[in-house]
C-alpha cells in the first residue's frame, strides 16, 4: 500500500533531488578522470572527445545536464522552504524547478546536435 504522502508532488521533487544528487556523485570521478587526461595524456583525451560525438553520448549529456539543473533548482527550492515561511506555492516552485531543468537540458541537447 502506498503511503498518502508519497503520492504528492513534493515527494516526487524530493526523490528527483535525491536521485540527481546520487547520479551526479557517481559521475564526478569520471569527470575528474577526463580532466586528468587533459593534463597527462592528450592523445587519449582527443580520442575520448571524438567518442563523445556519438548520439547516445549526446543523449547521456542531455540527461546529465537535466540532473544537474534539477539538483540545482531543487536545492534552491529547499533553501526557499528552509528560510521562508511555508506557502502553498511550494508545489508550484517544485514544478517550475523541474520544468526549467528540463528546458535547460533540452536547449543543451538541441545545441549539441
Amino acid at each position: 500500500m502506498i503511503k498518502p504522502h508519497r503520492n504528492q508532488p513534493l515527494w516526487y521533487a524530493y526523490i528527483l533531488h535525491r536521485f540527481s544528487g546520487v547520479l551526479l556523485a557517481v559521475f564526478l570521478p569520471f569527470h575528474f578522470y577526463v580532466l586528468g587526461l587533459a593534463l597527462s595524456n592528450t592523445e587519449r583525451l582527443d580520442s575520448l572527445l571524438n567518442w563523445t560525438e556519438q548520439p547516445l553520448v549526446k543523449f547521456a549529456e542531455f540527461v546529465l545536464v537535466f540532473l544537474l539543473a534539477a539538483h540545482l533548482f531543487g536545492g534552491l527550492r529547499l533553501l526557499v522552504l528552509e528560510f521562508l515561511p511555508w506557502r502553498p506555492i511550494q508545489k508550484t516552485l517544485a514544478a517550475t524547478a523541474a520544468g526549467v531543468a528540463f528546458f535547460l537540458a533540452l536547449a543543451f541537447l538541441l545545441r549539441a546536435i
